[in-house]
């Protein structure tokens, strides 16, 4: 059976399953690789160095964005076989299957790829050059493959992409990601819980304002593409929001759905970044409440505008990684301790342990519970790694 190495973000792992399914009873090694910093592409190709070594002759076939970028490059390296195009990769064709894979099973939380693809050019990303043009997965397939993970065990789907907030603008009607998301929750009713992956702060429409406010079976917790807190820094990587857009953001979301939960993407050491702007990222953490951070120390990306800006010495992107991670810290033990007291329905992922609607993990005291139940518990203790219940 073929054996898969994933790296990078989300809608990598959700094609990773796919193809593990489509590989079958293949004799081979399957490295889906990411480009997003130069640490993610140091660590497929050692990965690959190391199953060359430890098993020659067994064939290694790569993709993903990277692959994508420098083919060339990847099918140099020692026992790969075959560079596969990350449009390729999900067909049928290509594995000598029959037909699409089934979605995966036995998973309480699964990820749903609603889009892929990019048509925002900000200067430190080199993504849209691996994997194209936005291009969106028509309302019929996704509703398809929801109602199939749920009747495979699926309490939780997360909808996932590149840029899920241009969701819709290639198809007929350019329906918007909340008017999909609304339809999608009407038409699979058993559907217990929807969340949604990174979303770019200038990408909320109004259908999604409206199911944050109304909707129960629609989470309450955004994750943001935020990427920095200084305007002029935001202006040089070209977003499309500024530091006052997503305080907005934060504060009309928590009114709309009081006990909300944000999380953020935030780069360190951005080119031409200063200590103020530095200090500006670190503020905008509490101010907009940021409970659960991604940090990334910024990584030169060849080929982007981004790499031929002024750098800031390595060492000092990586200090200022761990000020905005330990800043993250502090803001989400706040967050779990403005939990104590209060009952949320927690879905179980493994015995004894799951998310609160706000996704703050949950360990269970007592009785371990069942993996995929569903139970009410009241918050009791909270630590650094989130929030002790017990049963309501």
């Amino acid at each position: 059976m073929a054996e898969l190495l994933t790296f990078g973000c989300r809608l990598n792992a959700a094609e990773s399953e796919a193809m593990q399914a489509l590989a079958g009873g293949l004799d081979a090694l399957v490295v889906n690789t990411c480009a997003v910093t130069a640490e993610a592409e140091a660590q497929a190709r050692q990965a690959i160095r190391r199953a060359a070594r430890e098993h020659p002759g067994r064939p290694i076939l790569v993709t993903g964005c990277a692959a994508e970028i420098a083919p060339a490059r990847w099918a140099a390296l020692p026992g790969v076989a075959r560079v596969i195009p990350n449009t390729a990769k999900l067909d049928p064709a290509v594995w000598n299957a029959a037909a699409p894979p089934p979605p995966a099973t036995g998973r309480t939380r699964a990820f749903l790829p609603v889009q892929t693809g990019c048509d925002h050019r900000c200067t430190f990303c080199i993504i849209p050059f691996g994997r194209g043009a936005s291009r969106s997965v028509p309302l019929g397939a996704v509703v398809e493959q929801a109602r199939a993970l749920v009747a495979a065990g699926t309490r939780e789907v997360v909808l996932t992409g590149v840029d899920i907030a241009s969701y819709g603008t290639d198809l007929p009607g350019r329906p918007g990601l909340g008017q999909m998301v609304r339809r999608l929750l009407a038409l699979v009713p058993e559907l217990p819980r929807l969340r949604l992956s990174s979303l770019d702060p200038a990408g909320m429409d109004e259908d999604l304002w409206r199911l944050l406010a109304e909707e129960p079976r629609f989470m309450p917790h955004l994750h943001l593409s935020v990427q920095h807190g200084a305007d002029l820094i935001l202006k040089r990587m070209k977003r499309r929001h500024g530091r006052a857009q997503v305080l907005a953001l934060a504060e009309r979301a928590r009114r709309l759905r009081p006990g909300l939960a944000l999380g953020a993407d935030l780069i360190a050491g951005f080119p031409t970044e200063a200590a103020v702007h530095h200090a500006e990222s670190l503020a905008l953490v509490e101010e907009a409440g940021l409970a659960f951070l991604h940090v990334f120390p910024y990584s030169a990306r060849e080929g982007t505008p981004a790499a031929r800006m002024p750098q800031i010495p390595v060492p000092l992107r990586r200090e200022r990684a761990a000020d905005l991670r330990e800043a993250g810290r502090r803001m989400a033990r706040r967050h779990y301790e403005g939990r104590l007291g209060q009952v949320a329905e927690v879905l179980l992922e493994a015995p004894g342990r799951g998310h609160a609607p706000c996704f703050a993990p949950v360990r269970l005291r007592g009785a371990a519970g069942q993996r995929g139940e569903l139970r009410m518990l009241r918050a009791v203790a909270a630590d650094d790694d989130g929030l002790i219940a017990e049963a309501a």
